[in-house]
């Protein structure tokens, strides 16, 4: 079966007016469109034609996996996400304790993980990832004078994570507003030609989150810029917060986040910092793997996803699948045909699943796309 997939764009306040309308190549709707889902989730379950929704089309069976377009104007939440064991033991104890599922001050909405990877769209997408090297972050916070000292001071121990750690919990309790609030001063008339890109972030953070902790938070994470086909993996535990861009992303199917900043919801502080890892390191980029007849795979080594890429022109080009498949195009015209005879054609931005198809032949004018599938064993 191979059949297009529709769902309504989530107009979360981060959302993006433009990108998503621009991609579709349709008349904006005036309101943000951050995401559009393409999956079973129950939060926002993919319609077929009919209305039938893929999370009944599926039955007993779900998909491992979740695919989104996201389209973001202003920055996220600063946000981790738990282990399976994390979010088993998590979701157990909300559980007993009769926390409703859709509480505002739940952590755990389901069982599961939420490892994810985000590839960009736009020729430039921004965002922070994981905990930068700490003799790096000490040059930036100088550039900062004696607010930048107040919170270098916290990272001169031996143990570098361990330091990461103390001070993210201080930032994130009452004492350290003070600093906050003389950070965000600082970074007013800030300059350095080496971190001319953070100290713009971070007044960017600044003034859409005033006071918010994740001010400085932000000047402790790497600033990554993906370029077109770049990609991000984010795994569990790794501090994250994507900032403006439109991408394609999938993750495992969950809906757990810890939030540690630049949100007005929930944010549990003690969850958050045991579940956080506080290594320092590189930004964690997934560079994609070849696999053969001009296709390529981000595949991060786990098993609830991976991600291909691939173009589609007027030679047909056949793609073995192995499991329930989604297909998203990105640019110019793409048909898919299925090994069953049934053909979808996709304009940017629109998808289509494949239940039960071992085959896929697409085709196309100036046509990009990506097909979803579960991790292979």
């Amino acid at each position: 079966m191979l059949t297009p997939l529709h769902n309504e764009p989530r107009d979360y306040a981060w959302g993006s007016t433009t990108l998503i309308p621009q991609l579709q190549r349709r008349t904006a709707s005036g309101s943000p469109e951050a995401e559009i889902w393409f999956g079973d989730h129950p939060g926002s379950p993919a319609t077929l034609p009919g209305g039938t929704t893929l999370r009944e089309q599926l039955g007993e069976e779900r998909l491992p996996y979740l695919l989104k377009l996201l389209a973001a104007a202003s920055p996220l939440s600063i946000q981790v996400h738990p282990s399976k064991t994390e979010a088993v033991a998590g979701y157990a104890s909300e559980q007993r304790a009769g926390i409703p599922v859709d509480a505002p001050a739940r952590n755990y909405r389901d069982d599961n993980h939420k490892p994810e990877v985000i590839v960009a769209l736009s020729d430039r997408f921004e965002a922070l990832a994981g905990l930068r090297e700490l003799d790096t972050t000490r040059r930036l916070l100088a550039v900062l004078g004696d607010a930048g000292d107040t919170v270098a001071s916290r990272l001169r121990g031996g143990d570098d994570a361990a330091s990461l750690r103390d001070t993210l919990a201080w930032l994130l309790s009452g004492d350290a507003q003070p600093a906050v609030d003389a950070i965000a001063a600082a970074l007013t008339d800030a300059a350095s030609g080496e971190f001319a890109a953070e100290l713009a972030t971070a007044r960017r953070v600044a003034a859409a989150y005033p006071g918010d902790p994740g001010i400085v938070f932000a000047l402790l994470m790497n600033l990554v810029v993906l370029r077109r086909g770049e990609a991000l993996f984010v795994p569990a535990g790794v501090l994250h917060a994507y900032l403006a861009g439109l991408g394609v992303e999938i993750m495992a199917a969950s809906d757990n986040v810890l939030r540690g900043g630049l949100t007005p919801k929930h944010v549990d502080v003690p969850e958050l910092l045991r579940v956080l890892d506080t290594r320092a390191g590189d930004p964690p980029r997934l560079a994609p793997q070849p696999a053969g007849d001009g296709v390529e795979v981000f595949r991060p080594g786990i098993p609830d996803f991976e991600l291909w890429h691939l173009r589609a022109d007027a030679a047909p080009r056949a793609l073995e699948l192995h499991g329930t498949a989604i297909v998203l195009a990105v640019a110019g015209r793409v048909r898919a045909v299925a090994g069953s005879g049934e053909a979808v054609d996709l304009a940017p931005g629109r998808a289509a699943v494949a239940i039960g198809e071992t085959t896929l032949t697409v085709t196309g004018e100036g046509g990009e796309l990506f097909v979803a599938l579960p991790g292979r064993p």
